[in-house]
């Protein structure tokens, strides 16, 4: 698989994403469901605590794209929603942590919503990867 960088402007770079992911010559596609801070039982964790809440359900997207045999590097596109943008950026560092040591970076929006699947939860990951 081929990954170009598409970016007219260079300020998400130093964010860790792309403004665009040109994708050529793929063999296979995963498209995640949104990945949240949830067990293994679908009961929320980690209440009230936004890093937490990315850290697992960071944790929880690798183990779905793992399933795939692919791994965070073969993200092209990350889908953020959150409860709280405001908070969601101070704790970016924590997904860029995640993802750093990659060549590639990804395609990202960051949407603020009234509410997610749980009254508990912050924060969900919605991925598209490609091999």
């Amino acid at each position: 698989m081929q990954r170009t960088a598409v970016n007219p402007w260079n300020w998400s770079v130093g964010l860790g994403f792309d403004q665009a992911q040109l994708v050529e010559s793929r063999r296979r596609e995963l498209i995640c469901s949104a990945q949240d801070s949830v067990d293994a039982n679908g009961n929320a964790q980690h209440p009230g605590d936004m890093a937490a809440q990315l850290r697992l359900a960071l944790d929880n997207l690798e183990a779905v794209l793992a399933g795939a045999d692919m791994t965070v590097a073969n993200v092209v596109r990350l889908n953020i929603y959150t409860t709280d943008v405001g908070e969601l950026l101070q704790q970016f560092g924590v997904l860029a942590e995640r993802f750093s040591g990659i060549p590639d970076r990804f395609a990202s929006t960051v949407l603020g919503v009234a509410t997610l699947a749980g009254p508990d939860l912050l924060v969900a990951l919605e991925a598209t990867a490609m091999d």
